[in-house]
């Protein structure tokens, strides 16, 4: 019992010498004074022409010119070229210093110069304590280091893990970077940025707008996850998170991501995406849709993947894997489709058949694949169709389907009759971006369902051939139609055709497919 007693005295002796305060030391001065009626309790330390005064405390030098040095308080004040060395890598300069030695504390003022590795910080007044191992200004700081600037109203240095903090306006720049925040860390070993507040960082060649995330300034790459936005060769990214990197020129967006291209009115949206500077490309997917702004309407378009290709004012937009459009009054579907920025024109293109699928497939499956458009009650499908837009103007202006042109009409009266034209080719033209008038030539066949005007009873239905129809379309419904070169026809009664007869070849009513809003597309 005795010898576990004598143990633990032991220890707290030893805990208790341990705690024991460091006195500060007089190393050397020009000379020593004392006037205890106007400086009470003060030892009075000044340099001459061959030293300065020196004090020492827990392995910390201390030089200047003038001293005042109180053993009771264990502090010192000093001023005149003080100069603080702490090991290898700390020095302080100041006009004028505090210290106190038994809370370790230093208040540095006046041309405050810090200096630690190789990071200078330059104040009017510093702060440091010296057993929390952290450094604090509060009136304007100015610090740097191999590569960056950085000025703020206030910070705080941790020395343990190369850490400042600044809570109030910074700014972080160097020779290719500026950025300015409210709330950031930086840290000097790794010249890393982050930030926790409302952000800006402004490239040669790019912005970025953040509330949280990080940017490397020595690697110029970062990632952003609140209110991201990146501003990148006349793009506009927007994302829950974003990626940057400038010396690779790419960057990345993931969930509710948007890429806006200014110069040609065009929005793309998604849930991944990824932008190639070098190539002055863009990929996105994952629910991925385009918007392209015309003149008083909107053309929306979605693919499963979606791609923006080449220089602003050439700018190619491809889309690929089940393509959906949608417009006021039109819709349509295609397995992929490009949009070229420059000349206006849209391409709703099905995949290539193959040999094997040629000579197997009837003209209806073939149908079942091609590229199809409605048009108010009107579905129109070929194996091409072209939506040309008047690029002057921002309107649609012509639609042309290339081979296989196919009209399909539902009649307004009977419940399985269908008003039916065919041929090689079709042109069409806009007015205010709704189809006007469309034309079918080359081998055209038509079947029409004709009624009373008064009584609405059907009078038969008019079978007809000839090398030309055209239609015009009111009301996004067929009007009225014009057959052109030698028509041959004769107006049947419903009861002496059979069904085969009421359809034409190829005939394949797709309405099941058709997109009935924006919202039914972007959501599907």
């Amino acid at each position: 019992m005795k010898l576990k007693l004598s143990i633990i005295l032991i220890l707290l002796f030893n805990v208790l010498l341990s705690q024991e305060k460091k006195i500060i030391q007089i190393i050397e001065a020009g000379s020593f004074d004392k006037n205890e009626l106007d400086l009470p309790g003060a030892n009075i330390l000044k340099k001459n022409d061959n030293l300065r005064v020196h004090l020492l405390h827990d392995g910390m030098d201390i030089w200047s010119n003038y001293a005042l040095f109180y053993k009771k308080n264990n502090s010192f004040k000093a001023r005149g070229d003080v100069v603080v060395k702490q090991g290898d890598s700390i020095e302080l300069y100041s006009e004028k210093l505090e210290y106190d030695g038994n809370s370790r504390k230093i208040i540095a003022k006046s041309n405050v110069i810090f200096k630690n590795n190789n990071t200078t910080l330059k104040t009017q007044i510093l702060f440091h304590d010296r057993d929390l191992k952290e450094i604090y200004f509060e009136k304007g700081g100015v610090i740097k280091d191999s590569s960056n600037t950085i000025k703020s109203t206030e910070g705080k240095y941790y020395l343990e893990n190369s850490k400042y903090e600044f809570n109030k306006r910074v700014n972080v720049y160097n020779n290719d970077t500026d950025i300015k925040s409210f709330k950031l860390d930086y840290y000097s070993d790794t010249e890393k940025v982050f930030f926790y507040g409302p952000t800006v960082i402004t490239g040669q060649d790019y912005r970025i707008f953040s509330e949280k995330g990080f940017y490397n300034t020595k690697t110029k790459n970062g990632f952003f996850n609140t209110k991201a936005k990146i501003e990148y060769s006349n793009r506009t990214i927007t994302g829950d998170s974003l990626i940057f990197d400038d010396l690779k020129k790419y960057a990345s967006g993931k969930n509710n991501v948007t890429i806006l291209d200014t110069i040609n009115k065009t929005i793309i949206k998604g849930n991944f995406a990824e932008i190639f500077k070098e190539l002055d490309s863009a990929m996105i997917t994952r629910n991925s849709y385009a918007i392209k702004l015309l003149e008083k309407d909107s053309l929306f378009i979605k693919a499963d993947t979606l791609f923006a290709i080449g220089p602003e004012k050439n700018r190619i937009i491809k889309g690929r894997y089940d393509v959906k459009f949608f417009k006021n009054n039109m819709s349509g579907k295609s397995d992929k489709f490009i949009m070229n920025q420059k000349n206006g024109l849209i391409k709703l293109l099905r995949n290539k058949l193959s040999e094997r699928e040629q000579q197997i497939l009837t003209s209806k499956e073939i149908s079942k694949k091609n590229p199809v458009i409605w048009n108010g009650e009107s579905q129109m499908t070929g194996d091409e169709i072209h939506i040309i837009r008047n690029i002057k103007t921002n309107r649609l202006d012509s639609l042309k389907i290339l081979n296989n042109a196919f009209v399909i009409e539902k009649d307004s009266f009977g419940i399985n009759n269908y008003n039916q034209m065919k041929g090689i080719d079709l042109f069409g033209n806009f007015k205010d971006n709704e189809l006007e008038k469309i034309r079918l030539n080359r081998n055209t066949e038509m079947i029409y369902y004709l009624y009373d005007e008064e009584s609405k009873e059907l009078i038969g239905i008019d079978k007809a051939i000839c090398s030309s129809i055209l239609m015009t379309i009111n009301n996004n419904k067929i009007d009225e139609i014009i057959f052109y070169t030698n028509p041959e026809g004769k107006v049947y009664p419903e009861m002496e055709l059979e069904i085969n007869e009421k359809i034409l070849n190829g005939f394949n009513w797709r309405i099941n497919e058709k997109i009935l809003n924006k919202e039914n597309l972007i959501n599907n």
